[in-house]
């Protein structure tokens, strides 16, 4: 079997079995080298070819011979048949709560949307629709992960995890833990934005979770929810979010998003599009390519297009810090164009060489990353995080792949927005429509692109209120 570890970036720290330390999420090192860039990456023994359990229907059990939750349950002496019976019981609570657990969701292409954009040829746009999930959006599975784990250390009676779980977050993620924690029958602090939208903060209170709206102070840097996130974990609340950096299993149980993609009857796409905010998602989904191409599974990556928008790019900035560190301590002149810079460092440094340019940002966090100096706006809500927390996996996955990210407006969201209802019916939100702006804004550039394949992420459903 799988041997699957959590190791720091940053500074190397592995991260303890599961009976040794049942409930660390975060490296160890974090608190005493906050200039480090401390985000947990899993590092598999073996990279043989992996089957899918096809008889399965739920992600989380057809995936798990690839769940780093799972593989660390087997190691600690669960039984696959205990694994089983966890999920399906946490499976069996979440529909109790919002009407269905956790399926395989919608993939593959769409004809009426690609041909309304231009699509030609071979080429043809494939979406990933994620609107039906657990509480209207792709969070769930980031947190689900969370509470198989406590469940798995309940099980193996290795430590008391009855604290209260807690969570930053303006709408998606924060709706979607408050379901999975009355599905648990937990106590969940949810620390949202004052502007948050007022329906799901409704939802969430109807669901028992106990909503603290956090307010801007003037002159303070960086999103007040998140400093009141940190202020409750080192108080001792459990992690229940979606930054990876706090909560390492979020991106693990994110991954099933791109194994549902990556196993499925679809060619693999040539480009793919990720909306970010907080980072998890896009992390999750690129470094899921990045391990089946390890395993021989899809024969070249996709190229990456992580897609901000221009209220909030901290992403962006970040990146293009890093090609001028580059440019400087490796005495290249970059090209300027996007697509001939990525192509060139993809190809001159390589995989040992692009690893070494993200530890040294890792290990000099403050030269890359920083928050947002205004208040973000745009109606894409769900990606306007003041830091990107899972940046540094991010940029590694461009940087592998020969992708870039691409900045939108909200005009692009709007437009992808009317195309993508009109043509697919689907009611997704602006955020999660915003990766189709991303394709949208990089076709006009390069025409080109219509000729392949490219993939985009339909996160979330509208609600009331909702653009």
């Amino acid at each position: 079997m799988k041997r699957s570890t959590l190791v720091c970036r940053g500074c190397g720290f592995e991260l303890p079995k599961l009976r040794d330390e049942p409930l660390v999420f975060r490296c160890a090192r974090a608190e005493s080298e906050p200039t480090v860039d401390h985000v947990l990456a899993r590092r598999l023994d073996h990279t043989e070819r992996f089957s899918p359990d096809s008889t399965e229907k739920n992600p989380f059990l057809r995936f798990r011979g690839l769940d780093h939750v799972y593989l660390g349950a087997r190691e600690a002496g669960l039984s696959d048949q205990q694994f089983v019976d966890i999920v399906r019981r946490l499976d069996d609570a979440v529909a109790s709560v919002d009407g269905h657990g956790f399926f395989l969701t919608p993939y593959g292409k769409n004809e009426s949307l690609g041909n309304a954009l231009g699509f030609s040829g071979q080429g043809g746009l494939w979406i990933k629709n994620e609107t039906g999930n657990v509480s209207g959006s792709h969070k769930g599975r980031h947190l689900f992960s969370v509470l198989v784990h406590l469940e798995v250390v309940r099980e193996l009676g290795l430590s008391d995890v009855s604290a209260e779980l807690a969570i930053a977050s303006c709408g998606n993620a924060a709706l979607a833990a408050a379901v999975l924690a009355k599905a648990a029958q937990r106590h969940l602090r949810v620390f949202v934005p004052d502007d948050a939208d007022a329906n799901v903060v409704t939802n969430m209170r109807v669901l028992g979770a106990q909503v603290e709206t956090c307010s801007r102070e003037r002159g303070a840097i960086g999103d007040p929810t998140y400093h009141r996130f940190r202020e409750a974990i080192l108080a001792g609340s459990i992690p229940f979010s979606c930054q990876g950096p706090d909560q390492a299993l979020a991106i693990q149980g994110g991954k099933t998003i791109a194994w549902e993609m990556i196993y499925s009857d679809e060619p693999r796409p040539e480009r793919l599009f990720v909306q970010v905010g907080g980072g998890a998602l896009a992390s999750a989904v690129f470094s899921a390519f990045e391990e089946a191409a390890a395993c021989s599974t899809i024969d070249a990556l996709p190229r990456f297009h992580a897609v901000q928008t221009r209220g909030c790019f901290p992403l962006v900035r970040a990146y293009m810090r890093v090609m001028r560190d580059i440019e400087r301590r490796h005495s290249l002149q970059l090209p300027e164009d996007d697509e001939d810079r990525a192509t060139l460092l993809r190809d001159r440094l390589g995989a040992n060489g692009i690893d070494e340019v993200v530890q040294y940002a890792a290990r000099n966090r403050a030269q890359f990353m920083e928050p947002w100096e205004e208040t973000p706006h745009s109606i894409a809500h769900g990606i306007l995080d003041d830091e990107t927390y899972d940046w540094l996996a991010i940029v590694r996955g461009m940087l592998l792949s020969a992708g870039y990210p691409i900045i939108v407006d909200d005009d692009d969201i709007r437009a992808a927005l009317e195309v993508a209802r009109r043509e697919t019916g689907i009611d997704v939100c602006a955020t999660g429509a915003a990766s189709l702006a991303g394709l949208c804004v990089l076709a006009r550039a390069r025409p080109w692109v219509l000729r392949e394949r490219a993939a985009v992420l339909f996160t979330g459903r509208r609600r009331d209120g909702n653009q």
